[in-house]
């Protein structure tokens, strides 16, 4: 294996850990403007804290998955990132701008406790959560599809070539996969009417994702597809079967599970049938951009790998005690009643209440 295809992986593995991770994350911030209504002698305002106090541990470590892709590509394949960022220009600022509101929403909603200021966070945090995994999807599946590049591999279409019925298609489908991945998160990290809300909504959400990955991973595989995105195509149809037959039965820890899967099978679907163009061009085969000529120099790729061999374990550790610690269920009768319920926890008693 050459170091220009293990960086190409190392990157399709980097995007697959974030949407996995961070798509239970985008999946939450939407339930919040569902699940956060009274329901079942359960205050509204309670039932969102719970919510974010589920994700409250784990969103910003998720987005270093997010930001390590970014990094790598830069690094590995300046001109796959130069043609890539210039080209998906106003559609990256969008997800960016979603990412900022978003956290601003997770880090500034309790500092007030005024129900006007923390209601209107909240659409934020519910707005930005279904913005960013739309233009995510969209951007990925393009890459897929091809996009117009000159002979220079300059992006030479606009915003509106980048909205195309399928993009547009792959965007839906991550939506509703971190929608139904948010739902078996929920249950599985709750309890009380919130965890048979999240079960409920779960069921319908992974059958509408069901679909929708069906014809978005069947396109794929007949566009471009390979013998090895066919097989991983199955998988991921095979695992969110399971995920929903697991959810069913009330197995939750097996749902999530399902989901964790079929995201990470339909990323990896996405990079098999991508490789080994980093950007296909639609306007002549020839000006497509690809691991040999978008890399950067044997040496760059030598020093980044031994970097990589360091730090990643290191990342990996970090994430998994992270999870190991604050794997407890948590309710909205658990939750301490000496703070604003609008409020979530904080990080210390957030700390103390999954160690119980």
């Amino acid at each position: 294996m050459t170091l220009e295809t293990f960086w190409f992986i190392l990157i399709a593995v980097l995007w697959t850990a974030y949407l996995m991770l961070e798509g239970f994350d985008f999946g939450v911030g939407m339930l919040l403007g569902i699940f956060g209504r009274d329901a079942e002698g359960e205050d509204g305002a309670t039932r969102r804290r719970v919510l974010l106090n589920a994700i409250g541990p784990f969103w910003d470590g998720n987005e270093v998955w997010l930001l390590t892709a970014g990094g790598a590509t830069f690094a590995a394949f300046p001109a796959w990132y130069a043609s890539m960022f210039s080209g998906f220009y106003l559609a990256f600022l969008l997800v960016l701008v979603a990412l900022i509101l978003r956290n601003m929403g997770l880090e500034y909603r309790h500092k007030r406790h005024g129900e006007t200021w923390q209601r209107r966070w909240d659409a934020i945090i519910v707005t930005c959560s279904v913005i960013a995994p739309l233009l995510v999807g969209t951007a990925l599946t393009n890459l897929v599809r091809g996009v117009p590049l000159n002979k220079a591999g300059d992006f030479t279409g606009t915003l509106l070539t980048l909205l195309n019925p399928w993009s547009l298609l792959g965007g839906l489908t991550i939506l509703a996969l971190s929608l139904t991945h948010g739902c078996f998160f929920i249950a599985l990290k709750t309890d009380g009417q919130v965890r048979r809300d999240a079960r409920a909504l779960g069921t319908k959400a992974g059958l509408v994702s069901a679909v929708l990955a069906v014809v978005l991973l069947g396109w794929v595989d007949l566009h471009t597809g390979t013998t090895w995105s066919w097989i991983t195509s199955a998988v991921a149809a095979v695992a969110l079967l399971g995920a929903l037959a697991a959810n069913l039965r009330g197995r939750e820890g097996f749902a999530f599970s399902g989901t964790m899967l079929t995201i990470g099978m339909a990323v990896a679907t996405y990079f098999v049938a991508l490789f080994p163009d980093v950007m296909p061009s639609t306007t002549n085969a020839a000006y497509s951009l690809t691991v040999d000529n978008a890399s950067s120099s044997h040496l760059t790729l030598q020093i980044m790998t031994g970097a990589a061999v360091v730090m990643t374990p290191v990342v990996i550790g970090y994430s998994a005690w992270n999870y190991w610690v604050f794997r407890k269920r948590i309710s909205t009768s658990t939750l301490p009643t000496k703070h604003d319920p609008l409020a979530p926890l904080p990080p210390s008693e957030s700390l103390q209440e999954a160690g119980r």
